[in-house]
C-alpha cells in the first residue's frame, strides 16, 4: 500500500503549531488537517492558494460541505478549523487578512433541509390521486405549499377569503401576524380551483373559513399538513429526511436558481430581514461552482 502524500508545506507548520502551543487533542488535529485538505481542494479549484482566499470562498465551500452531508457540530468544527489556520497564516506573516472574519457559525444552515430537485418536485406533486376528495386536497395542499413557500402553520391557517383568483395572489399571515402577498402560478391555481369547487364542500362541517380541511371536515392542524407531506413524500420515493419545510426551502432555491432578485424572494418568504434569505445564495454558489467545475475547461 502507498503511503499517503505528505501534508503542503503551510498544513505542515500549521500542525505543527497546533501540537506545540495550542494544547488540541490529537483527534482533533487530525480532524483539523482533514477539514484544511478539503478546503485547500477548494481553494486549488478556486485557482488560489491559502493565503489568498476570499470570505466568498468561506461560505461556498462552507455550503459544499453541508450539501456533501455534514452535521451542523462538522461544520461548525470545519469553520473553526479554517480560522484558526487564517489566524495562524495572519499572526506569521504569511497572509494579509483573514478571510474567516465576520463569517458566523452556520447555525442557519443547520436548520436547513435538503432542497428537492426539480424532478422530486415533480414526482411529489404527481402522487396525490387526484380522483378522490382526499386526493384533491393533497395535490392543492403540496402545490400550494411549493408554488407559494409556506410553512406549514401558514397553510394550516390559510383561509378561504385569502385566495385571489382575480389576482392571481395569496394573503399569507405568517410569522408575528404578518401579512404578505404570494403570487401562485398555473399549477397551483388549477389545484386549488379543483379543491375548492369539487371537494372542500364535500368535507366541509358547517360555515368554516380555513382552505385546507382534515377528512373529518375539520380545519387541518400544522401537524396534519405534515403528515400530507411526508405521505405522498414516501409514495413518490422522495428523499425520506424531507419534509414541509424541504418544499419552502426548494421554492426559494429554485426562484434563485432561476434568476429571481434576492429582495423578491425576501418578500414571497416573508423574511424579515434579506439577510436570513441570504443563505439562499450560499447554495446556489455551491451548484454554479459544481456546474463551472463540470463544464469549463478550466474548472
Amino acid at each position: 500500500m502507498a503511503p499517503p502524500p505528505a501534508p503542503p508545506p503551510l498544513l505542515r507548520d500549521f500542525t505543527a503549531c497546533l501540537r506545540a502551543e495550542a494544547g488540541l487533542s490529537e483527534n482533533t488535529v487530525r480532524a483539523y488537517g482533514r477539514d484544511l485538505r478539503r478546503w485547500f481542494a477548494t481553494l486549488e479549484r478556486a485557482g488560489r492558494p491559502p493565503p489568498e482566499a476570499r470570505r466568498e470562498d468561506v461560505l461556498d465551500h462552507l455550503a459544499s460541505e453541508r450539501a456533501r452531508g455534514l452535521s451542523p457540530r462538522s461544520l461548525s468544527r470545519a469553520l473553526a478549523a479554517l480560522r484558526t489556520f487564517h489566524r495562524f497564516l495572519v499572526a506569521e506573516g504569511r497572509a494579509a487578512a483573514d478571510p474567516t472574519g465576520g463569517v458566523d457559525a452556520p447555525r442557519l444552515w443547520s436548520r436547513l433541509p435538503a432542497v428537492l430537485s426539480r424532478e422530486d418536485v415533480e414526482a411529489l406533486l404527481a402522487a396525490p390521486n387526484g380522483r378522490t376528495v382526499l386526493g384533491r386536497r393533497d395535490r392543492a395542499l403540496l402545490e400550494t405549499i411549493y408554488g407559494c413557500g409556506l410553512r406549514a402553520s401558514e397553510a394550516a391557517g390559510l383561509r378561504t377569503d385569502q385566495v385571489s383568483f382575480d389576482l392571481g395572489v395569496l394573503r399569507v399571515v405568517g410569522k408575528g401576524s404578518r401579512e404578505r402577498l404570494v403570487p401562485f402560478g398555473g399549477r397551483a391555481r388549477a389545484a386549488l380551483e379543483a379543491w375548492l369547487s369539487s371537494g372542500r364542500p364535500r368535507l366541509a362541517r358547517g360555515d368554516l373559513p380555513h382552505c385546507f380541511l382534515s377528512k373529518a371536515g375539520r380545519p387541518m392542524l400544522r401537524e396534519d399538513v405534515w403528515r400530507v407531506v411526508r405521505k405522498h413524500l414516501r409514495a413518490a420515493g422522495v428523499a425520506a429526511e424531507a419534509s414541509t419545510h424541504t418544499l419552502r426551502h426548494s421554492f426559494a432555491t429554485h426562484l434563485i436558481e432561476g434568476g429571481a432578485d434576492l429582495r423578491s424572494v425576501q418578500e414571497m418568504l416573508g423574511h424579515a430581514s434579506v439577510s436570513t434569505t441570504q443563505i439562499y445564495t450560499h447554495t446556489d454558489a455551491a451548484r454554479l461552482r459544481k456546474v463551472h467545475r463540470e463544464f469549463h475547461p478550466r474548472g
